[in-house]
């Protein structure tokens, strides 16, 4: 069985000193790559969503208070994601055994998060899957007041899967093989 997150309260800290350890490792070229990753899917979602005002998008109904802070966080935790798939030339000492557990698998956390920050974020009436789904007064009646609940789902999807990532790029860190070893 996989095993998310840690039992005791004494085994979450650890986790998150491996999370923050991971952070600490970071080269330039992480932080440049999670800088880069969070600006395209803030202005991915933002355009499409009409959050950033454009020619191309069109949105009924306004965007309220919360869309802003769940579309920024959610670049921003995306970004960070990303970067933890381009590993960096500092290598983490080895985590104690007690502290390495089964990671599961947070890409798809991610990319779950992803989505639903897309639907959360929309026009509940620019959705087409929630238009064709439930019609106009229905994507207003019943989708609407669910994508507060879609915001906070994302927002906990990606974090999830950012710290799963960091964690386990001390725990379980892969180190790099000489030329001649590797043939």
């Amino acid at each position: 069985m996989r095993t998310f997150w840690p039992r005791n309260r004494h085994a979450i800290l650890e986790q998150g000193r491996l999370a923050t350890q991971a952070l600490r490792l970071w080269i330039p070229r992480q932080v440049a790559i999670a800088l880069v990753a969070a600006t395209t899917m803030t202005l991915v979602i933002g355009f499409a969503t009409v959050l950033i005002p454009n020619p191309v998008f069109a949105r009924d109904i306004a965007p309220v208070w919360w869309n802003y802070p769940v579309w920024l966080l959610t670049g921003a935790l995306s970004g960070m994601l990303v970067a933890t798939y381009f590993g960096g030339s500092k290598t983490p000492e080895p985590a104690d055994e007690s502290s390495v557990q089964q990671l599961g698998r947070p890409g798809k956390l991610g990319v779950a998060g992803g989505f639903l920050a897309w639907f959360a974020v929309g026009c509940p009436v620019c959705n087409k899957l929630a238009l064709l789904a439930l019609g106009y007064s229905g994507a207003i009646t019943w989708f609407a007041p669910i994508q507060p609940v879609l915001a906070v789902g994302a927002l906990v999807l990606t974090g999830v899967a950012l710290f799963a990532r960091l964690r386990g790029q001390v725990a379980c860190p892969v180190r790099e093989r000489p030329m001649e070893a590797a043939r």
